[in-house]
């Protein structure tokens, strides 16, 4: 499968440097608005095809998997010109900048019928599926609530505090902590409360959110721009508890009993950075004839876009153009 990379940012690089190591992948082409940009990118990660236009490279023959890794704002643009030019997609996170947006981009992938996938990679990795297990077991009984904070401070980054962009904690960083909640509680929410402060250009740069589910469980979350935060999510249950280290990245599992002892711990498995497990779960789906992969269904994007846009009218903040 020859993958196409859109964009040529800090991400894309930690994409292509993965698609090297990977089978039955190349990182076949590159574009980026800056065509010298893009050469230098395909020389450091010897990517066959550097293009100054990103319609030029989509009207390659040879692409099979656009990666759209632009800022949040310009994902629904792109995705649809990947998709009009009759490509399979894999956008990063947050999808779209609204659940409108997200509804049209599938609704047009179906048609098409063309694959679109989300690349929030924590729904890929390996201690995704350890965690389920761990919750099939019912080790530590019927889960009721859990936490999850993800923070960084990221402020200085520009195009976080640029409503143009979609900038704000929730987008960039806020979106992880949800789908933790959402991969241990599912989809059925039933009450969202938050607040958030802002950043003086009128972006969220720290929020805290409480998603009550149904059947009684609930999920209090945060995450911030401008904090370090421990990156931590918990999974309390009537018999025990988990303990899930860094809900970006796993870097381990431990659960404990009612008596606060250690019964079960995990390590996380080796992997090249990652990005792969995403990669190869849209490559498989492709080979499949599937229009969705299903560690991460269109019925999930959606539902998180809305979460997210719910979050953002408590906060009375809209971006331009919505």
């Amino acid at each position: 499968m020859k993958l196409a990379i859109l964009g040529a940012g800090n991400i894309a690089r930690k994409m292509a440097a993965t698609v090297a190591e990977m089978e039955h992948v190349e990182a076949y082409a590159v574009a980026s608005r800056d065509i010298q940009k893009a050469r230098d990118f395909a020389q450091t990660y010897k990517i066959r095809k550097a293009y100054g236009s990103y319609e030029e490279m989509l009207n390659d023959p040879e692409v099979d998997l656009v990666y759209v890794c632009t800022p949040h704002s310009l994902h629904y643009e792109h995705m649809m010109l990947a998709l009009k030019s009759g490509k399979h997609v894999l956008c990063e996170k947050s999808f779209t900048t609204n659940a409108e947006q997200a509804r049209k981009v599938l609704a047009y992938g179906k048609e098409k019928k063309l694959l679109v996938a989300e690349a929030i990679w924590t729904r890929y990795l390996p201690m995704r599926l350890v965690l389920d297990q761990i919750l099939e077991r019912r080790v530590i009984g019927e889960p009721h609530s859990l936490t999850a904070n993800l923070c960084y401070p990221i402020k200085g980054v520009k195009r976080l505090t640029d409503p143009e962009l979609a900038g704000g904690a929730l987008l960039d960083v806020g979106v992880y902590p949800i789908n933790f909640a959402m991969m241990v509680f599912g989809n059925e929410i039933e009450c969202i409360e938050s607040s958030c402060i802002k950043t003086d250009s009128g972006v969220d740069e720290s929020n805290s959110m409480t998603l009550t589910f149904k059947g009684g469980k609930m999920a209090v979350l945060h995450s911030s721009m401008v904090s370090t935060s421990d990156r931590r999510g918990a999974i309390f249950g009537s018999r025990g508890f988990i303990e899930f280290l860094n809900i970006n990245n796993c870097e381990g599992i431990n659960v404990y009993d009612r008596d606060y002892n250690l019964v079960e711990t995990y390590k996380p498995f080796k992997y090249i950075t990652g990005f792969e497990h995403q990669v190869e779960a849209c490559r498989k789906a492709i080979e499949e004839g599937q229009l969705e992969c299903k560690q991460m269904p269109h019925s999930e994007i959606i539902k998180v876009m809305e979460v997210m846009d719910t979050l953002r009218t408590q906060w009375g903040i809209r971006y331009p153009g919505e």
